[in-house]
């Protein structure tokens, strides 16, 4: 069995971040692990640029913004283990991969953290009526042959769902002199960021049909076009609205599943609405010494958020290391979602907590002059303004220090809620 410090699990963004940060507070002992043949994870095939803005000042590509974390993680003696899948992680810390140089083979490790990123919704999640032809694609597969197979999968589009990565395909194909027919979106409001609507379908004239689903597929073995139908409030297809679109491939961007299946013989409690573990502060689940980060905890509008996140996870894992920790927590301080709120990340506060406190979440709505509050037993901790707040992109506020150590203090619930 292979002992080390801590074991990072991915080695995309949140993994690189989350290692380096460790290291770099004093940990050296640190295995990197990676399923792929090369680091980077997602951002290799995100050609486009938009990334770093809010961390670097810049508009950076993804392969770029990639490119400035494995250069320097190659300057560090992190072991890096490519082609490599974990396939367990135990209470115990104990990390169970294989690849074809080694087999099978276990580590142990001080500490853990998760980084393994999401995966795309398929069209058996959605249960599409209809035939099984050729030619649907999530958004992910399709910007990966695209942008790094070099293949064009069709020339007839039509895009079911408003994630960002189905925006940013919608402009792709369309440079690639595809025609888009049109992006669908089930909700009443689109899922991808505004600057992605703007941007990859308003500067193209492709149209973004809201409260609109596809409800049958045709075709036999080349899918040859879709049913399409207006739904009403309780999201089911209007009959008569339906129509038929001529296509000839469907691209799925209809929402993204944390990677956790490595952690069902954990005793981490998931929470139901992220599809990624409960967490304190340290970003520490409930399981002492694992930590999760990135877009296996929360699914991330922004990658530079990805990278803060997992940078004070890094940190987080390299205190626990040094320093150990007390006694197990019974339980920390809940965080809990008051009006709009869909859920928060932290889900709780550490007793132990120190410094100011960073809270991400995501309203249930869309919302205009809205008032974002953070309250504890009647006390307002934090009120702020914002513009709008959408579903599609993601809050980040920070109580200050003294208004955390009120909480600790009280040790009574944190309430999140947004207001018109």
């Amino acid at each position: 069995m292979i002992k080390t410090d801590i074991v990072v699990i991915g080695g995309g963004p949140a993994g690189l971040a989350a290692a380096l940060s460790a290291y770099e507070k004093g940990v050296k002992n640190i295995l990197l692990i990676e399923r792929d043949k090369e680091l980077g994870g997602i951002l290799n095939q995100c050609i486009h640029d938009g990334f770093g803005l809010q961390l670097f000042k810049t508009r950076l590509t993804g392969p770029e913004y990639a490119g400035i974390f494995i250069d320097r993680i190659k300057k560090t003696n992190i072991d890096i283990r490519l082609n490599t899948m974990v396939t367990k992680v135990s209470d115990d810390l104990t990390v169970t991969a294989v690849n074809e140089d080694i087999g099978a083979y276990q580590i142990q490790a001080k500490a853990v953290i998760l980084a393994m990123g999401c995966r795309e919704r398929p069209r058996g999640a959605i249960n599409i009526p209809g035939t099984r032809p050729a030619g649907i694609y999530t958004a992910g597969t399709v910007q990966r042959w695209v942008n790094i197979e070099g293949k064009l999968p069709g020339k007839n589009i039509v895009i079911l769902g408003s994630g960002d990565i189905g925006l940013i395909m919608a402009r792709r194909m369309t440079l690639e002199g595809a025609t888009v027919k049109g992006v669908y979106e089930l909700l009443p409001y689109s899922s991808g960021l505004t600057r992605n609507i703007v941007q990859c379908l308003n500067d193209y004239n492709i149209p973004l049909k809201l409260s609109h689903t596809v409800t049958k597929i045709f075709g036999r073995k080349r899918i040859e076009a879709v049913e399409v139908c207006r739904v009403d409030q309780s999201l089911k297809p209007i009959p008569e609205s339906r129509e038929i679109v001529e296509c000839d491939t469907l691209i799925l961007s209809v929402g993204l599943i944390p990677e956790n299946d490595i952690l069902s013989g954990t005793n981490i409690s998931m929470n139901k609405v992220t599809g990624g573990p409960f967490i304190d502060n340290r970003f520490m689940t409930e399981v002492p010494g694992i930590f999760s980060c990135g877009n296996c905890l929360h699914v991330h509008d922004l990658v530079d958020y990805v990278t803060d996140e997992s940078e004070r996870a890094g940190e987080n894992a390299a205190e626990y290391v040094l320093y150990g920790q007390k006694e197990k927590e019974s339980s920390g301080i809940p965080v809990l979602c008051g009006d709009n709120v869909r859920y928060t990340v932290p889900s709780h506060l550490s007793k132990d907590g120190k410094g100011a406190l960073t809270l991400m979440f995501r309203v249930t709505k869309p919302m205009k002059d809205c008032t974002i509050t953070v309250a504890s037993d009647g006390i307002l901790l934090l009120s702020l303004k914002r513009s709008r707040c959408t579903p599609g992109e993601s809050v980040r506020i920070t109580l200050p220090e003294d208004r955390v150590k009120t909480v600790l203090e009280k040790k009574t619930p944190i309430t999140v809620s947004v207001t018109e």
